[in-house]
């Protein structure tokens, strides 16, 4: 087993959920899903470097929130990957942040995968990709699909994955001010639907979703995105309805929230009209910034040194 003296770069894809079918709350607290995950071309880029001690860095918009001690996803991803092989955890991992803070598109859990691919080649393990995604799993719902990137059907709690076809679409991303914690958005999530009184169904993949994904016909899929938790997003922050709404007002296909938010995803029909959307979307003063990105994108990458 011989471990690389240079350090390791892995870069990692941010995710939209094109479906995100929320079940009823379980006794573990969590909530069964049906989530159709794509990722997206905003990457995050974690550099892992021998060390005396588990450190973390990091640069890039919203640095400043990303937390730098063990509870960070990249953190633990050394921790966990270290007791098992039976070393320390003595590694520096850095993270150049391009995936948005708190966002709703994933950008922890890229950095968990990211940090856990890197110190693996790091430290010369070859971890099996059985063993590689069952850490994902305890490090988090979304880690695993970070892992392997593409398209794939989230079950469970969205870790246990089934790859799905997926055509070339093109997106515009429009970030809010500030962050929505996910925990506080499945809890509203479950304070509207007892409001309600209704109750909830079993999550399912959507066919006609699964079938417009495959076929990379973007107005087939706009049609069909669905994003469960997008009311209880819209509850805690009500003004991203005026995001959502400035994004179809300029030429977007469609809108939706991003996972629990508060970033929101706009379908375009290609990449000229990406441009003039989030050009709209600037525009409107309803957002912070605007990124543009296609998809799918590939997984956790090691880079070439």
């Amino acid at each position: 087993m011989s471990a690389p003296r240079t350090p390791v770069t892995v870069r990692v894809p941010a995710k939209v959920n094109v479906q995100l079918a929320v079940g009823a709350a379980r006794p573990d607290g969590f909530h069964d899903l049906a989530n159709v995950f794509l990722a997206v071309s905003l990457f995050d880029e974690v550099t892992a470097t021998p060390a005396d001690t588990l450190t973390v860095t990091c640069e890039g918009p919203d640095a400043d929130k990303v937390p730098l001690d063990r509870t960070n996803l990249a953190a633990r991803a050394a921790e966990i990957l270290a007791t098992r092989a039976g070393i320390e955890p003595a590694v520096h991992l850095h993270i150049a942040k391009n995936i948005p803070v708190a966002g709703g598109m994933a950008g922890g859990s890229a950095d968990g995968a990211a940090a856990l691919l890197a110190c693996d080649t790091l430290w010369g393990l070859n971890t099996p990709l059985a063993e590689l995604l069952d850490i994902c799993a305890e490090l988090g719902s979304d880690v695993p699909f970070s892992l392997v990137g593409g398209a794939a059907l989230g079950t469970g709690r969205g870790e246990l994955l089934t790859p799905v076809g997926a055509g070339t679409f093109h997106w515009v991303f429009a970030v809010a001010d500030g962050g929505l914690s996910t925990p506080a958005v499945f809890r509203e999530f479950d304070r509207l639907a007892e409001a309600a009184g209704t109750e909830i169904p079993e999550p399912q993949a959507s066919p006609a979703l699964l079938a417009a994904l495959a076929s990379g016909d973007a107005d087939a899929l706009a049609a069909v995105l669905a994003n469960d938790l997008q009311p209880a997003a819209l509850s805690l922050r009500p003004q991203l309805a005026r995001t959502l709404a400035a994004g179809v007002d300029g030429g977007a296909l469609a809108a939706l929230v991003s996972g629990s938010g508060p970033t929101t995803a706009f379908l375009c029909r290609d990449a000229e009209s990406a441009e003039k959307v989030a050009a709209a979307l600037s525009a409107s003063g309803t957002c912070r910034a605007t990124r543009i990105a296609s998809s799918p994108a590939p997984g956790a990458t090691v880079l070439p040194s």
